[in-house]
């Protein structure tokens, strides 16, 4: 059976005109240009001239001719066995000027849209800081997955449920959406079935799933003040109208909130472990929010931010357990078992998730497949639950030894913002100091600290965040005081002393 010919295409060879004439003329002309315009490079290797003619519908000795004529211009150059090149002495001989520009045309400067600078600041806000002490959600070495995910991993994705294949449901994996119902229903009071799980690219995706489904552009909504900065950017990007509720050590303020607006239709808020000052909503607080809801007929959005990781007593309950017809519930997964993971979760009202789903439609499909099978194997198995357990363990350990060091080394005027739970602590500095510069004083020492006066709205008060989850205790204590010498090049232990005289 003779073997199919092979149709070579060349864009910048143009079409040859046989009724013009002189067709191996015209093959050397465009070659010539071709190389001339720096489409064809210096040893650029041509197809063959078999090919070539096959291509171009012409004979082969025509072909032949036109590369003979190159070859003797200089243009090409052939070894038997090696093919033919574009010469290489090309590479250093000038080419020809591109057309000229007229600088006495008139011409309108781009013109970048709004909404294209507001997202490239959110790009810049969410470029990745070094993986040093503090940064926040850094989780490695003894918090990381230990060698059973990996070889529960390899054999899950040896299998056929698991191999690659065409796409999915964007609800996700339903053998992930059974373990994670099953697991929030035990461990955060939840009341759902799995098919009110929609498996999501984490809990950023799920804000603005939600964003997309319960509001549309100029409605009125809730947030806390001060609020986690990328709840923010989402409500900013759905042409939301925001307005920031302020929080107090019960939480958020919902006679303030009603005060300020009443006619919102949604609240989003962190219930469990509030960002970034680490108190929960009271129980006064949340029944408050939920009368409010179903009296408005409003929407209560819960990131149920760190809520696995608090140290004394058990995890608070969530808000969704209080009110399923009225909340939509976030959780991730990535964050107790590595941010690259990207798989997070949202549990609708039955009535709305095929609404998330077509949401989950248009922007992505839905997560990768062989992922959510691993995951569901490790929720399944009980080592999911055995990993919490162990690195609420690692996590009580280290910020027990980082609020020592932070104790032994703070100046005087520095105080720590009680909280039980999360993986970080909340430095407060006195209100005259700019903690955008203190932690860019910090960062100049190796230190990633967050700032907090950017995520107030109103009354900006400065502190800093520090992540703790990701270090060892030997790091802790190194990094806290350079932190107290980075404080105190900033000036904050002179002020300090100043103001005890």
């Amino acid at each position: 059976m003779p073997r199919p010919r092979t149709i070579i295409s060349i864009p910048w060879l143009g079409a040859v005109d046989r009724a013009a004439g002189q067709v191996g003329r015209q093959i050397a002309g465009a070659l010539r240009a071709a190389i001339a315009g720096n489409a064809l490079k210096a040893g650029e290797l041509l197809p063959s001239t078999r090919a070539l003619s096959a291509s171009l519908g012409v004979a082969r000795g025509t072909v032949v001719e036109a590369f003979e004529q190159l070859q003797t211009e200089g243009y090409l150059e052939s070894q038997v066995g090696a093919g033919t090149r574009v010469a290489a002495m090309l590479a250093d001989q000038p080419r020809p000027a591109g057309p000229k520009l007229d600088r006495n045309a008139r011409s309108s400067p781009l013109q970048i849209p709004l909404r294209a600078r507001r997202l490239a600041e959110v790009a810049a806000a969410f470029t990745p800081m070094p993986e040093a002490p503090f940064a926040i959600a850094v989780p490695g070495g003894a918090v990381a997955p230990d060698d059973t995910w990996r070889r529960l991993g390899n054999r899950v994705r040896a299998s056929r449920a698991a191999a690659p294949s065409s796409y999915g449901d964007p609800r996700g994996v339903m053998e992930l959406r059974q373990a994670i119902a099953d697991y929030v229903r035990k461990s955060r009071a939840v009341h759902c079935e799995p098919e009110q799980v929609m498996i999501t690219a984490g809990t950023q995706q799920g804000l603005y799933l939600a964003g997309r489904v319960l509001l549309s552009s100029g409605d009125h909504v809730w947030t806390e003040d001060p609020a986690y900065p990328g709840m923010t950017a989402v409500l900013d990007d759905l042409d939301l109208v925001t307005t920031r509720v302020p929080v107090d050590a019960q939480g958020i303020d919902v006679d303030a909130g009603i005060a300020a607006c009443p006619n919102a239709k949604a609240a989003f808020v962190t219930p469990s472990h509030h960002y970034p000052l680490g108190m929960p909503i009271s129980m006064a607080r949340r029944k408050a929010l939920v009368a409010w809801a179903q009296r408005r007929n409003a929407w209560i959005v819960e990131d149920d931010y760190d809520s696995e990781l608090r140290y004394a007593g058990h995890p608070f309950p969530s808000l969704q357990g209080l009110a399923p017809s009225r909340v939509v519930y976030l959780g991730t997964l990535s964050k107790v078992l590595f941010p690259s993971l990207r798989l997070g979760y949202v549990v609708a009202p039955a009535p709305l998730i095929d609404a998330f789903a077509g949401a989950r439609a248009l922007l992505d499909r839905h997560s990768p497949t062989a992922d959510q099978h691993v995951l569901a194997a490790y929720m399944r198995e009980g080592l999911f639950e055995a990993h919490i357990r162990r690195i609420r363990g690692v996590y009580a350990a280290r910020r027990t030894t980082l609020i020592a060091a932070l104790q032994r080394h703070m100046p005087r005027g520095v105080t720590l913002q009680p909280s039980d739970q999360g993986m970080h602590l909340l430095l407060w500095p006195p209100r005259d100091v700019d903690d955008v510069r203190l932690a860019k004083t910090a960062l100049a020492d190796g230190l990633v600290v967050r700032p907090i006066s950017p995520m107030y709205k109103t009354a900006p008060r400065p502190g800093l965040m520090l992540g703790f989850g990701g270090f060892a205790p030997e790091e802790l204590e190194a990094a806290a005081m350079r932190l107290g010498e980075a404080m105190d090049q900033y000036g904050l232990r002179l002020r300090a002393r100043a103001r005890t005289r």
